[in-house]
């Protein structure tokens, strides 16, 4: 027997940073982007180390931006 279990439905929208730039400053959106990270998901998948050696921004920064990303999805 074979089982394939598909789920519909589940799979959440990813956001485009810019959608944030009321809320992250464009620089720091620029920063992510610099290193291929342009939607929510992508920073929020990526540990806080590696961005920190990946990119020019300090590690609260990083964290404040994860912070307001993960709250997008929350809801």
């Amino acid at each position: 027997y074979e089982i394939d279990v598909q789920r519909e439905g589940i799979e959440e929208e990813d956001v485009e940073l810019t959608e944030f730039s009321d809320e992250i400053e464009a620089w720091v959106i620029e920063e992510f982007k610099k290193i291929g990270l342009d939607t929510a998901k992508s920073v929020l998948e990526k540990d806080v180390s590696m961005l920190l050696q990946r990119t020019d921004l300090e590690e609260e920064t990083i964290l404040d931006v994860q912070k307001i990303l993960r709250e997008e999805f929350e809801d």
